[in-house]
């Protein structure tokens, strides 16, 4: 019988990685130039995977390469965030309710579990580790699904989208997801798989209409994030 393992990340796919998590979570913000050399000397790495990695997350959507060359973390408009809310709420609602008939008494606990982590780090004010939790939480619906690809484009969106939260703890844009996770979770406790994908399909609108908010009130709603 042969065991599992996890196959090491190459230099290429470590730094992107690393930048994806920098990127989401504002460390490297919207405008900042990339220089590779600068990025290699900071990571402990040559510059050719870090040349790799930026032209990967450029593909991504993350970096935005001008006609001289010069990369750039991208920004997002109020047009190009709302976009993002909707592509995500088409993957991730067709993941969890894919995997929401597929769920076990292991795969609840550890729902409870994550909301318990997202709602105990936003109450100290620890967004990173409450978004970490939040992303977990819809997360093990959608792997019970078995569609590795879907996932995959969802963790892009959801890196690209995680910047719109990277606010005060206290910020109206937590709200539907504390009370919706909520929520969710009491009913697939009850066994009501059917109310927990409807109630799930809300927190996305109630999500939108406060991002809509947010956006209407930063800069006019017009400028980048």
């Amino acid at each position: 019988m042969t065991s599992s393992f996890e196959v090491p990340l190459t230099r290429r796919e470590a730094v992107a990685q690393r930048l994806r998590q920098e990127i989401g979570s504002g460390e490297l913000p919207a405008g900042t130039v990339l220089k590779d050399a600068e990025l290699a000397a900071r990571l402990g790495v040559s510059i050719t995977p870090v040349r790799e990695a930026i032209t990967q997350l450029a593909a991504e959507g993350l970096v935005d390469v001008a006609p001289n060359r010069t990369r750039k973390v991208s920004g997002l408009t109020q047009k190009s965030a709302l976009e993002l809310v909707d592509v995500m709420e088409l993957l991730a609602c067709a993941g969890f309710t894919g995997g929401v008939d597929n769920l076990t008494g292991e795969h609840l606990a550890q729902l409870r579990k994550r909301y318990d982590e997202y709602t105990a780090a936003l109450a100290r004010g620890d967004v990173t580790a409450a978004s970490a939790a939040g992303a977990d939480f819809s997360t093990i619906v959608v792997m019970a699904n078995g569609n590795r690809e879907l996932q995959w484009l969802l963790d892009l969106v959801v890196v690209r989208a995680s910047r719109m939260l990277t606010m005060d703890p206290g910020s109206s844009i937590w709200r539907p997801w504390v009370t919706g996770y909520g929520e969710v979770l009491d009913l697939l406790e009850r066994g009501d798989r059917g109310g927990a994908v409807a109630r799930y399909r809300q927190i996305y609108v109630e999500y939108r209409a406060a991002v809509e908010e947010i956006l209407w009130h930063r800069e006019g709603g017009a400028g980048p994030l």
